[in-house]
């Protein structure tokens, strides 16, 4: 046995009071009250003695096993030895041998000066008496709790009676391990009583304890009895992970070398808000004492040295600062924290630091603590741990870490100030190192540039991105110039990979990259690579565009190249000016054409004016070429959008520019498509003209691009040519009423969608079917087999496979009509079975088209469809006397009626002929003599508008419907 010194002193009486304390911080730290002075004594020097007795109960029979009391039992029993006790430890003991260990421990501490029992394992509350639960209890323990369970109240009064200073603590389950509802009886004749339960899962503690009054032992050699319980009474303690200690032993082990000098509160304190914090708020510790005396602790054992105990004296001084504070602010900052997910610690810690500053509304204090633990929670997400060579610098940043994850913040900044000190001395000798590294790490990315460069020449464009993108990466923030160049480099790299192999993710990686680029430009304040950039972008957006089925990235492209132009202007740069004007035209022509919005047509205009402007025919001949074409195709298009001749007069002129005193051999493939879209602007021009002499000139022009070689290996381009000429026959056969043409036109179409391919011109391929069956349609008006129109049918049905009816909505709602239109008049030339079906198919087919031509954005068209449809319902009607369809048949027909008489539109009588004939079998059919009179009305008026417009055949449609009515109005008096 380790003899226990020291002197003993007491303060001034302090009867009845009452303190909450730390748990297990008691077991531990009143033994340390042994080098005491007790005032009313002589200042005398004697021996002390001490004994504890450690249980841990683990291995339970028939209960519930619990893995930490053993571990618990041991760590305490260590600290006790070493503090001197006379200490024994006993694990899973059984109802006899834990009597006996208890009984032998009321004698040895007959002639102790300090008995400190520790009991951890399954502990029970009933009847106001607490039993210890021996490891071979079961339930019928229950009936006979006296002998079969460990009633702890006798032990406390035998103690109490006998040493001076009594220290008991329950390190016990607060959760009964007996079922739910269990009695005890302390006795086999008294009442049974229940047992109590709290706490959740393996929760440890127990329930507070009344010690008797002791029977014996003078009042001032007896400084009264400490009960230490783990948490409030009624509340869980928590157990802790297993294999390791529960959270207030913990907290003792930290700080019980802080007792000295300290009032023994005080220390308590600390190590209560420490198991506070631990445990986010959920357990605070307990103690019932009954001192007599204010009690201080002598010599200070030897504790934490250097920053960590710095650290440690910061993290006391809050923990005694959370100690003072009243229960509604500790829970406005457990609210707080845990709504931020923050640590308490440092919440606590910078309430400490706000001090006098802090709001004494509660509102406005909330407000504070939200937006520090806001600006807490980003803090801690950001941090990561410093990486340097130099220990030291580690060393001290990780200990900063540390402390301001205890709350200790002054002591965090002094060794961050430390850290920077260190790093100030380093500095002179890192600058060297670092000017001689920087230029190494440029060396390193010359030679990827260097190879970016050798693998776009090779066309691998992607494997040149990569190479750029680690050139950027080794000279990023060390040569803000290099960097920038290596990052355009990397897009314009990506958008040739994205472009030819119609890539969007390297697109999509383009943007990001040129995003980049833009910011290091503007961070070198470099305009004119800032318009480098945007140039870049904008060709990264056009590429995007392709395969969105919305503006979007047109518009980005459009705001791209704008953006250079503020840079790039006429006078500052006229090469880059003339060269992003021709880019912006290329733009708003897609823009125009996807929108169907003439005014982007326009601009079109205007900016390839521009670019021809600031090109040179003499200087650079390809160029110059290549934006007459650009302008020649949007004024063609234009013009053919607004049906204007002098518009596309400019355009036949703008091709024409480019084909003087060229030949194949000159410009190759340039040349052949020079004369293909001279031949569309001639045959625009032709049509609008009536002109059979220019659509003939423009197959002229389609049948030279022919004989340009090039056409023999790009089989795409010489469809286009093929299909060109195509469309100008077409538009001969239509002008002139001719078969020859058309069948002609038959040939060429065919041959387009030989060489087309369907994959990757999907709606080349399908405009060249829409041709064709318009080409066998009009075939079919001169045969008299039904085989043309059955095929065309067929061909206008394959086009709209591929057309998308928001990517190319014109081009599908016009083969829609096309499509009703055959189907219409095969139901004209097909046998009675198959008539309504066609008709039902037009109808169908109409109605589609009916989604894009709309009365408020194309009423002449959608009148005209109207009538269609209407005029296929009175024919299924008349023919299966069906009153609802020629009802349906009325309305859609009058509406049409309406629209047209609003915009005076010149076909007004062939629906007034529709009508009528809709009303003729009305009236027949109901024989109403009012339906028939107006449908009189409606036929005399189409007859007379029929011979206004010179429509012989709607004339004489409509005069035989006439005669119709006037029979059926005979027939009705």
């Amino acid at each position: 046995m380790h003899a226990l010194s020291g002197a003993w002193t007491c303060g001034s009486p302090d009867g009845g009071r009452f303190v909450r304390l730390a748990v297990t911080a008691l077991v531990f730290s009143v033994p340390l009250l042994l080098p005491l002075i007790f005032g009313a004594l002589a200042q005398e020097q004697r021996a002390l003695r001490g004994v504890a007795l450690v249980i841990g109960q683990s291995d339970y029979q028939h209960l519930t096993p619990l893995p930490n009391p053993k571990n618990d039992a041991d760590a305490i029993e260590k600290l006790l030895a070493d503090l001197g006790f006379d200490s024994v430890r006993r694990v899973d003991r059984d109802a006899e041998t834990l009597a006996r260990d208890l009984e032998r421990f009321a004698e040895d501490a007959e002639n102790a000066d300090v008995a400190v029992l520790y009991y951890s394992g399954h502990g029970i509350e009933a009847g106001g008496e607490n039993y210890l639960v021996p490891v071979d209890a079961d339930l019928s323990a229950l009936d006979a709790a006296a002998k079969k369970l460990v009633p702890v109240s006798a032990l406390i009064t035998k103690l109490k009676a006998t040493v001076p200073v009594m220290i008991v603590m329950l390190d016990a389950c607060r959760d009964s391990p007996f079922p739910a509802g269990s009695m005890v009886r302390a006795q086999p004749d008294t009442e049974p009583a229940p047992i109590a339960t709290a706490g959740l899962g393996e929760t440890r503690g127990a329930a507070g304890l009344k010690p008797a009054e002791p029977q014996s032992a003078p009042a001032d050699e007896n400084l009264g009895t400490v009960i230490a319980f783990a948490a409030e009474p009624g509340k869980a303690a928590l157990d802790g992970d297993a294999g390791s200690n529960s959270p207030y032993a913990a907290a003792v082990l930290r700080h019980f070398d802080a007792m000295a000098g300290e009032e023994f509160g005080v220390v308590m304190r600390m190590v209560a808000e420490e198991v506070y914090l631990k445990t986010a708020g959920k357990q605070r510790p307990w103690v019932n004492e009954s001192l007599r005396r204010l009690l201080y602790f002598g010599e200070k054992p030897k504790g934490v040295e250097g920053e960590e105990g710095e650290i440690l004296k910061e993290r006391r001084q809050l923990l005694v600062t959370i100690a003072a504070l009243p229960d509604p602010e500790r829970r406005r900052v457990e609210a707080v924290a845990t709504d931020g997910g923050v640590p308490m610690d440092a919440l606590y810690a910078i309430l400490r630091a706000l001090g006098a500053k802090a709001p004494t509304d509660p509102s406005e204090l909330d407000k504070v603590l939200r937006a520090e633990a806001e600006r807490l929670a980003v803090i801690l997400a950001e941090r990561r741990a410093i990486s340097s060579p130099d220990p030291e610098i580690m060393r001290l940043s990780a200990l900063a870490d540390h402390a301001e994850q205890e709350g200790a913040l002054s002591t965090a900044d002094a060794l961050r100030q430390r850290a920077k000190a260190r790093f100030r001395a380093l500095r002179p000798t890192l600058e060297q190192q670092e000017k001689t590294l920087r230029q190494r790490f440029i060396e390193g990315a010359a030679v990827f540039a260097r190879s970016a460069g050798t693998k776009a020449l090779a066309s691998d464009y992607l494997a040149a991105a990569q190479d750029y993108a680690e050139a950027f990466a080794l000279v990023d923030g060390r040569d803000a110039s290099l960097a920038w160049q290596y990052r355009n480099a990397e897009v314009q790299a990506l958008t040739l990979h994205g472009g030819w192999g119609k890539d969007d993710s390297s697109l999509e990686r383009a943007v990001i990259a040129g995003k980049q680029a833009l910011l290091i430009a503007e961070t070198l304040g470099d305009r004119e690579k800032w318009a480098t950039t945007q140039f870049a972008l904008g060709a990264v957006f056009q590429q995007l565009a392709r395969s969105e089925k919305g503006t979007a990235r047109l518009e980005d492209a459009i705001a791209a190249y704008r953006a250079a132009l503020q840079v790039r202007t006429r006078a500052r740069s006229p090469r880059e000016w003339a060269k992003t004007q021709a880019e912006l035209g290329g733009t708003f022509w897609a823009l125009g054409e996807r929108k169907n919005d003439v005014e982007d047509l326009k601009e079109a205009v205007v900016a390839f004016r521009a670019a021809i402007q600031g090109s040179s025919r003499e200087n650079n001949r390809p160029e110059w070429d290549s934006n007459q074409n650009f302008l020649g195709l949007v004024l063609w298009k234009l013009g053919s959008r607004e049906n204007d001749q002098e518009l596309l007069a400019e355009a036949v002129n703008a091709f024409r520019a480019i084909l003087e005193g060229q030949t194949p051999e000159d410009t190759v493939m340039r040349w052949a498509l020079t004369q293909v879209y001279l031949g569309g602007a001639l045959l625009e021009l032709g049509v609008l003209e009536g002109s059979p002499a220019r659509i003939k000139e423009s197959a002229a022009a389609f049948r030279t691009a022919m004989h340009d070689p090039a056409l023999e290996v790009l089989t795409n381009k010489r469809a286009e040519a093929q299909y060109s000429l195509g469309t100008a026959l077409l538009n001969l056969g239509s002008l002139e009423g001719a078969l020859a043409p058309l069948q002609e036109a038959e040939v060429a179409f065919r041959a387009a969608l030989r060489d087309y391919d369907r994959k990757r011109e999907p709606v080349d391929w399908a405009n060249a079917q829409r041709r064709l069956g318009l080409a066998l349609r009009m075939q079919g008006k001169h045969e008299e087999s039904i085989a043309p129109l059955e095929q065309a049918a067929a061909a206008f049905s394959a086009a709209l496979e591929e057309y998308d009816r928001e990517r190319e909505p014109l081009e599908w709602a016009d083969t829609q009509r096309s499509l009703g239109i055959t189907y219409s008049e095969l139901a004209e030339r097909s046998a009675m079975h198959r008539e309504i079906r066609a008709h039902e198919k037009a109808i169908a087919a109409w109605s589609n088209a009916l989604q894009v031509y709309t009365r408020a954005e194309n009423p002449s068209t959608w009148a005209s469809l109207q009538n269609m449809i209407g005029y296929s319902l009175v024919l299924i009607g008349e023919q299966e006397r069906d009153l609802i369809r020629l009802a349906d048949a009325q309305t859609i027909l009058r509406e049409a009626l309406d629209l047209q008489l609003q915009i005076q539109s010149p076909l007004v009588h062939y629906t007034e002929d529709s009508l009528c004939r809709a009303l003729l079998n009305i009236g027949r059919m109901k024989h109403d003599r009012a339906i028939l009179n107006e449908a009189k009305a409606l036929c005399e008026t189409a007859v007379a508008g029929s011979l206004t417009a010179s429509d012989g055949a709607t004339a004489q449609e409509a005069s035989a419907n006439l005669d119709r009515v006037r029979q059926a109005l005979a027939a009705v008096e």
